[in-house]
């Protein structure tokens, strides 16, 4: 039975169970520490036999696991932000487009709109009164909704965007899937190759990475959601062989009964990172008070 995650240190854990101890992964770095009280795993995948190895492409993956409920902290704000300015690799002046991906009718599937709506957005700003905020990045943000209510492709709309107002980076948010329910609203993931919306729950679409949108690319992701039958195997008693589910069972999604308050602490702790990586000069109180939206 095919485990669903999107997070690189899962795909990692899950290779080295299934290939044994002694086994060596080729193609991939990884490592962990500790920050601020946030644990953080980067995993390096460095040619194809690490993209084979893990199912997914080359690039860094750096997973932050907040502890507790994932309440937001300036602790935790400050180390995400630190490794998202770190992806980014802002020089100067770079402009910004924030992309919140998902549907914000569907609670699990909200946290990209709702990390969007808590990003500081300067670029209309800078334009209309550059002597006042010619100090600050210019940043927008967009949430382009999905295809069932637009009935235009998500990575169609970011394109015609980015093609429009030229940002130099683009950072993509979007709820995940994880394999364990522990991560569940307290796991960020980062990574440098974009992100595939739907890719998770098996409803892919189209991907927005540096290829497709002519800029690098950051994504960064909240597991949100468990695939049932991945919670009924790591459960059971029985070893390798998952519990029977219905044909309706085995593509259920499972989320926490809190998901509102998850959804929202974890809106509020990317909005954050993403505040004080796009704008490091800052007052960090004044960045909380705009996450708060």
């Amino acid at each position: 039975m095919q485990v669903r995650t999107d997070l690189a240190e899962e795909a990692q854990a899950l290779w080295k169970q299934s290939a044994g101890k002694t086994t060596q992964l080729e193609g991939v770095k990884a490592r962990s520490w500790e920050d601020r009280g946030v644990r953080r795993h980067q995993v390096q995948i460095l040619d194809e036999r690490g993209e084979k190895a893990l199912g997914k492409p080359k690039g860094t993956y750096e997973t932050l696991w907040v502890p507790g409920d994932g309440r937001p902290t300036p602790e935790a704000a400050e180390a995400l932000g630190e490794a998202v300015a770190s992806l980014l690799d802002l020089r100067g002046g770079e402009s910004v487009l924030v992309v919140g991906l998902g549907n914000r009718d569907m609670t699990p599937d909200a946290v990209g709109p709702f990390s969007a709506g808590g990003v500081l957005v300067t670029r209309h700003l800078r334009k209309q009164l550059p002597q006042v905020f010619a100090a600050m990045r210019p940043v927008s943000a967009l949430v382009p909704g999905v295809l069932g209510t637009t009935g235009v492709e998500s990575a169609e709309i970011v394109r015609s965007v980015v093609e429009a107002t030229r940002p130099d980076r683009v950072v993509v948010v979007d709820a995940l899937a994880a394999r364990s329910v522990a991560r569940l609203g307290c796991t960020v993931q980062l990574c440098d190759t974009g992100i595939a919306p739907g890719s998770g729950v098996g409803n892919n679409r189209q991907p927005l990475n540096a290829e497709t949108l002519g800029v690098p690319v950051i994504g960064m992701g909240v597991p949100t959601v468990v695939d049932a039958a991945t919670i009924a195997r790591e459960f059971s008693n029985r070893g390798e062989e998952a519990p029977d589910l219905t044909p309706r069972g085995a593509q259920m999604m499972v989320t926490p009964r809190e998901v509102d308050v998850m959804i929202h602490r974890a809106a509020r702790l990317v909005a954050m990172a993403i505040n004080g990586a796009l704008q490091p000069d800052y007052n960090p109180l004044e960045l909380i008070a705009v996450a708060k939206g």
